[in-house]
């Protein structure tokens, strides 16, 4: 008998329907109006807590920036990643992390945030024995210690202000089944708006955490944000009301 005559295999079917996971609505209060959001197709986004922006060796406080504004949110930050890990929510790291050649960074971003070269800059050398500056695998681009990912949270690495540009977040979310994203980190003006504003414009439901978010700018830059987002793309709320509804969920 030749190949051509054996009896076809019989594969097992491919499986292309998706689990559905049992709704878990829960109304939190927010600004300017309270949020209806499903637990169970929900994340929280913790965006740059990183070495280079919050350490003493790091390339922010290295140029002069004071990182105490961001430091404040800490222990905020920890307990609501605690929270939303019991109650079952993925916990994101979305943190820059860019190629060690620069290669995807085009000359008018490397222009602007090295000052016309007048300051370090992404892969430059940083303090002896740190490496390179927000280079992906490297110290500085590592989360804080205070804040270290645990088994089963997710980092994502970006190369622009925006966490959702050029890379795999939205793969992971939409493979997750995640619609609604709770947004937390800093700076609130820069890469946690950026990201906020490209997660609408992806269809995704948005909630910004105030308290735990923080920024180096004036505290009027914070205000606008807080105004554009109720105004414009979702709802603020504070860490206590969501950690309240977080705790009325059953263990996960």
């Amino acid at each position: 008998m030749s190949a051509s005559d054996q009896p076809p295999l019989k594969l097992p079917p491919l499986r292309f329907a998706r689990p559905v996971p049992t709704p878990r609505p829960v109304t939190i209060p927010g600004a300017p109006q309270p949020a209806e959001i499903d637990l169970a197709r929900t994340a929280l986004v913790i965006v740059d807590m990183q070495n280079d922006f919050l350490e003493p060796d790091g390339w922010f406080p290295r140029l002069g920036v004071d990182p105490a504004p961001l430091l404040a949110i800490v222990p905020t930050l920890q307990a609501l990643a605690a929270a939303t890990r019991a109650a079952g929510l993925p916990v994101i790291f979305v943190n820059w992390g860019v190629r060690a050649d620069r290669a995807e960074l085009s000359a008018p971003l490397l222009a602007k945030a090295s000052g016309a070269g007048t300051r370090p800059v992404y892969a430059d050398p940083s303090v002896e024995g740190r490496g390179r500056i927000l280079v992906e695998g490297d110290w500085g681009a590592a989360t804080i210690d205070a804040l270290a990912p645990e088994p089963g949270d997710l980092v994502v690495h970006k190369h622009r202000l925006s966490g959702f540009h050029d890379n795999e977040l939205d793969s992971i979310l939409r493979n997750r089944g995640i619609d609604t994203l709770l947004f937390s980190g800093v700076n609130i003006d820069r890469c946690v708006f950026s990201t906020l504003c490209d997660a609408s414009f992806r269809g995704y439901g948005c909630l910004l955490v105030e308290d735990a978010c923080a920024t180096v700018s004036p505290a009027y830059v914070s205000d606008a944000i807080l105004f554009l987002v109720r105004q414009l793309y979702g709802v603020t709320l504070s860490s206590g009301d969501l950690m309240a509804a977080l705790a009325d969920q059953p263990q996960q």
